[in-house]
């Protein structure tokens, strides 16, 4: 989702803003910058950094994969498994909305020569799988070969995909010898809401891009995972697109202490976000998209049309949001049941 909207550099009448952009605008509590403080560092290039090879070790477990390497972005993660995958000339089959296709520059095709497939999604978020096996390529030189499917989970809607279904998915990818790849970028808020163990959604999956500076809290940083062969080529296209990093265990420190303390918490985003869809529901003037939240995410169209208009009637009363048709409001670490019932105070005098 485009974050075009930029956040005020003040409170509006003395009031805090309540910024429902995304997940990823939380600040480092105090105990995550003590531990970033602490951080034992090294030279992460060589593979000396301690507090790195901690924090890959610990993600390659929690995801059922060999290895783990990490990543300054998710967008870096993404582009450097899908690199890795493939070839030029190669392609992937992406849903239309996915994040990999639509959301990062075209990163794939402009640096690696890959050709995306997108296809339509099913309303449950999943790609059809007789799609995707008419949309295989045949072993005819005219055509670009396919060589990967990408998922993501959550889905840029913020619906969690079922473990059966990856399961379904890991088969038809064994049956005609393809790569499969999960933006699992919000996986831990997909794992939260199935009531799952995160490894059933991710061990079905030759890599997977996992973000935690979206819902857990830290301010930078993705690992991504795989096998040990699959992880050492990608250490290379990291190198290649400019990710490798020095002392980057202050980082690194305060990835671990996310995935210690922040999981066990994103309950309380989705239930502030189905909070959020209930409230909401109660003006008139707007309708809530698919009849609730999703995980941490709720979105809604005013009836009138006037998105812009509304827009900058909740800026300037220190209300953010991302989207248009529909906007979007995502619940997160940084903010509790009262600062939503004050955002609806807020947005009330709109409706008024």
């Amino acid at each position: 989702m485009s974050q075009q909207r930029k956040k005020p550099s003040q409170t509006i009448l003395n009031e805090p803003i309540i910024d429902l952009r995304s997940d990823t605008v939380t600040r480092p509590c105090t105990n995550m910058m003590q531990a970033m403080q602490d951080a034992e560092m090294g030279d992460d290039v060589y593979g000396e950094d301690p507090t790195v090879n901690q924090l890959q070790s610990k993600v390659a477990k929690i995801s059922g994969h060999e290895d783990a390497l990490f990543f300054p972005s998710g967008t870096q993660s993404n582009l450097v498994a899908l690199l890795t995958h493939c070839n030029r000339a190669d392609e992937y089959i992406v849903a239309q909305t996915a994040h990999t296709y639509k959301y990062e520059g075209g990163g794939a095709a402009a640096l690696g020569g890959i050709q995306p497939q997108p296809m339509e999604r099913n309303l449950d978020g999943t790609l059809d799988l007789e799609r995707i096996q008419n949309l295989i390529k045949e072993d005819d030189f005219h055509f670009a070969k396919t060589r990967l499917v990408a998922l993501e989970n959550t889905t840029t809607d913020g619906m969690a995909i079922s473990a059966d279904y990856c399961q379904e998915m890991r088969n038809l990818c064994d049956r005609n010898g393809l790569a499969l790849h999960l933006d699992g970028a919000r996986i831990f808020n997909a794992a939260t809401e199935l009531k799952v163990d995160v490894t059933e959604l991710t061990r079905h999956f030759d890599s997977v891009s996992i973000c935690l500076s979206k819902g857990l809290g830290a301010p930078i940083g993705s690992i991504l995972t795989g096998s040990y062969t699959f992880i050492n080529n990608a250490r290379r296209w990291r190198k290649v697109v400019g990710g490798g990093m020095r002392q980057a265990g202050i980082i690194a420190a305060a990835g671990i202490y996310a995935l210690d303390h922040n999981i066990s918490r994103l309950s309380q985003d989705h239930a502030n976000a189905q909070y959020l869809a209930t409230m909401l529901s109660g003006f008139d003037d707007l309708s809530i998209e698919f009849g609730g939240a999703r995980t941490n995410m709720v979105f809604f169209r005013l009836k009138n049309g006037n998105h812009d208009e509304f827009s900058n009637y909740a800026e300037s009363k220190g209300v953010l949001f991302t989207g248009r048709d529909p906007i979007r409001l995502v619940t997160h670490k940084d903010l509790t049941k009262s600062d939503i019932d004050l955002a609806l105070e807020r947005l009330s005098g709109y409706f008024a």
